[in-house]
């Protein structure tokens, strides 16, 4: 992997400051980062590049469900103008997140920023939840990019763009969080505190250990954690993975994957525009997941990244770097229909595809968790909230 939220024991999560549409996120401290274990590591001569089409077996077409959305079940329409770049949104009210060293905007003006990009048609098919998509049923995390895609792709779908997150979660009017403009951490499960967690069990996918990190709950388990175009749980819970729009020219743009709404820790923006673009596609994490995407109206979607059929990628060549094929996956996903998707207890790459990872002893967030910051209340460890306007007088001063 390069670097992941492999972090320095004493610095807790994800650094965010006040939204900006184009600022990068910063991250946690970095450790060196670990290596794989033996069965997840792909030979170098296996990922060379090659510069054909996939085969059109492999471009999908799920079937559209009935209706006025013409999605596949379980996934929603998304259709309207998108602006690639606006303005910062306006902050009224801030805190200081001592940990990260970086101000949370806890309250926004109610007005749609100016657009300062191009305006552009969408329309496009999301996954009404986070993997499996499935209500009621745990985010799945710890995976790859290209096993999220390899993923995505078993089901007729693929990876979702950067654009595409961004207009599911804010909506028409371009909130900077999908219920409004005041940050909630109840309603999109949010300010957990740090616990430090240990990187060499992470690593070895330790159930116990993953067990003990997990901070989220459910999919559909927040009716308030909804976006206008009725996509659940966006920013917060779980952080996601998609794929990149930026140009490889650019600061953000040497990787194909990209990292969205931030997780469940203290001292994250956990809105919609914000973004971390410094882990590559080896990069896992105990609380990084994702969400698919695919054509409307029963057109075929291609499985493949716009950067990958950009650059020529055969679907093989990301099943290689995932270790699994997308039939493979597909086995795995009847097993999974039938309760019969089972692994040895060493063997990480089946519960990889089985989505078993996580330990049987994980408890779910409730709203009496304990958090590192309550809404409009200062707790130990916290500077006092400061409003934008107070800090302009001090400074007149």
């Amino acid at each position: 992997m390069r670097s992941a939220y492999v972090l320095a024991l004493v610095v807790p999560v994800v650094a965010l400051a006040c939204s900006s549409s184009t600022a990068p996120e910063a991250t946690p401290p970095p450790k060196p980062t670990p290596a794989p274990v033996a069965s997840d590591v792909v030979p170098a001569a296996t990922v060379t590049a090659t510069a054909s089409a996939p085969p059109q077996a492999l471009v999908a077409s799920p079937t559209p469900a009935t209706g006025p959305t013409n999605c596949p079940e379980n996934m929603v329409l998304v259709e309207g103008d998108y602006c690639t770049e606006i303005e910062e949104h306006k902050c009224k009210k801030e805190w200081w997140a001592e940990a990260n060293k970086k101000r949370v905007c806890e309250e926004f003006e109610s007005t749609k920023p100016k657009c300062t990009g191009k305006i552009v048609k969408k329309r496009y098919c999301i996954d009404k939840y986070e993997y499996p998509n499935q209500a009621g049923v745990r985010p799945e995390v710890m995976n790859r990019f290209h096993q999220a895609q390899v993923k995505c792709a078993a089901l007729g779908k693929r990876m979702c763009s950067e654009s595409e997150w961004n207009f599911a979660c804010e909506g028409p009017d371009t909130k900077p969080f999908p219920y409004g403009y005041k940050r909630d951490p109840y309603k999109c499960n949010g300010d957990h505190l740090w616990d430090d967690p240990d990187m060499k069990l992470v690593e070895k996918r330790d159930p116990k250990e993953l067990a003990r990190l997990w901070k989220g709950v459910p999919s559909g388990s927040q009716p308030d954690c909804i976006s206008d175009f009725g996509v659940h749980d966006m920013p917060a819970n779980a952080d996601e993975v998609v794929a990149t729009e930026q140009s490889k020219n650019g600061n953000r743009g040497e990787f194909d994957s990209i990292h969205t709404g931030g997780p469940w820790y203290s001292g994250v923006r956990n809105q919609c525009r914000p973004k971390v673009y410094t882990h590559g596609e080896d990069f896992y994490y105990y609380f990084l997941s994702f969400r698919c995407c695919a054509e409307p109206d029963g057109k075929p979607t291609d499985p493949r990244t716009a950067r990958q059929i950009s650059d020529g990628w055969k679907i093989e060549k990301v099943e290689r770097l995932a270790q699994f094929t997308v039939e493979q996956m597909k086995e795995k996903n009847e097993l999974k229909k039938q309760g019969k998707c089972e692994c040895k207890a060493t063997d990480i790459l089946c519960k990889t595809m089985c989505g078993t990872l996580l330990g049987p002893d994980a408890k779910d967030a409730t709203k009496d968790s304990p958090r590192a910051r309550y809404a409009g209340k200062k707790l130990k460890g916290e500077v006092p909230a400061a409003t934008v306007e107070g800090d302009k007088k001090k400074k007149k001063k």
